[in-house]
């Protein structure tokens, strides 16, 4: 048994996102104050995925045991419904996106102590490439408006060199949506055989 239960870890890990975010808010930085504010920046974007994600990771928790027992079946479809945007999001956004910034060890917790359904890999894909290339529009309609790239090193590189670069992020994208596919499939089916293992008479 885990010496923290996992729904209350959530629920530390909801709270820590909520208290960085407010602290990073309160920064006052200039770039913060210029056009598309902290919406400009991938790590910003990366603090209100995972706080969004951990937040419905509470809300199934909660919706769970006030369903256990229940026999409401639209209960237990509106809570079928929150897991599967829990577990869409993680596949998507939370992993993917989190990866690049040190919010990865919560959610490798997450996917040792929770199951999670990936959607079909096709399906996946597509959400996470279109997130890709969203945000990439996001930085260049912003230098479009002020005449400045979110990232300074974008300002010492040819086009050319952009878009290699805006190209090699999506293919990455798409690497570390396939990584956490295959590290939730090996997390889970290692616990199925651990479990296989444990279940079988032992012989004399």
């Amino acid at each position: 048994m885990a010496l923290v239960p996992c729904q209350v870890l959530r629920m530390a890990i909801l709270l820590s996102y909520c208290s960085i975010l407010c602290n990073y808010k309160a920064i006052e930085m200039p770039s913060h104050q210029t056009y598309g504010g902290s919406w400009k920046f991938l790590t910003f974007i990366d603090l209100v995925i995972q706080a969004v994600f951990f937040g419905i990771c509470v809300l199934t928790d909660l919706s769970s045991l006030l369903t256990r027992g229940s026999g409401n079946q639209e209960q237990e479809r509106q809570l079928k419904k929150l897991i599967s945007l829990r577990d869409w999001m993680l596949a998507v956004l939370a992993f993917p996106v989190g990866v690049h910034t040190t919010v990865l060890p919560f959610i490798l917790i997450e996917m040792r102590t929770s199951h999670h359904q990936y959607p079909s890999r096709g399906s996946g894909l597509t959400a996470i490439c279109t997130f890709s290339v969203g945000y990439i529009l996001w930085v260049c309609w912003v230098h479009h408006v002020t005449g400045m790239w979110v990232y300074p090193f974008l300002e010492h590189i040819g086009p050319g060199a952009r878009i290699i670069f805006f190209g090699s992020t999506t293919i990455l994208m798409n690497f570390l949506y396939l990584l956490g596919e295959v590290l939730n499939n090996y997390i889970w089916d290692t616990q199925k055989s651990m479990e296989e293992e444990k279940e079988k008479p032992k012989l004399e």
